[in-house]
């Protein structure tokens, strides 16, 4: 079977792209790479990468702060993964609200908010659109995924819901 072309496939094995989850609002599918999307033609970078392939041969560490990340997401609700090559991508009913990629140092990311948070904890923060900012942050430990970390997960996820306002 050629998961790239057959449409929706991508998305639909479990171990590959999404964790057990209320399927989303899909308006396009892409009939290269199976990706799913709110908008039709949406434009994007075509990838038959999964969640695995940004786990195998990584640090124990960063693994284990990836699924910490992945379960804060899942407390927040339902999601799909939405991994290409230079990160995992974590989207909502609407859209990506967050993305990460495991690295020596442990996870690098983003988080898409509807406001500017100004945190010592996000290494830059910048406008998005007219109204998100997206927040990169580091972890390093899983301390560092605490209640207030949490909360902006779980704004972040209200983004991939649709809701952009605080």
């Amino acid at each position: 079977m050629n998961r790239e072309k057959e449409e929706g496939t991508a998305l639909s094995d479990p171990s590959k792209k999404s964790l057990p989850s209320t399927p989303s609002v899909v308006a396009w599918t892409c009939p290269t790479c199976g990706r799913r999307f709110h908008r039709a033609g949406q434009t994007h970078v075509c990838d038959s990468t999964t969640v695995e392939d940004h786990l195998r041969d990584k640090d124990p560490a960063a693994v284990g702060l990836f699924h910490a990340f992945a379960q804060a997401v899942q407390d927040a609700g339902p999601f799909e993964y939405s991994p290409i090559r230079a990160q995992v991508g974590f989207r909502g009913q609407k859209r990506i609200f967050a993305g990460v990629r495991l690295t020596r140092r442990g996870l690098e990311g983003y988080l898409d908010l509807p406001r500017s948070v100004d945190s010592p904890r996000f290494r830059n923060v910048s406008p998005y659109t007219r109204r998100l900012f997206v927040h990169h942050f580091v972890l390093t430990s899983i301390e560092q995924l605490d209640a207030e970390f949490v909360g902006w997960i779980q704004e972040a996820y209200q983004v991939g819901q649709g809701v952009t306002t605080c």
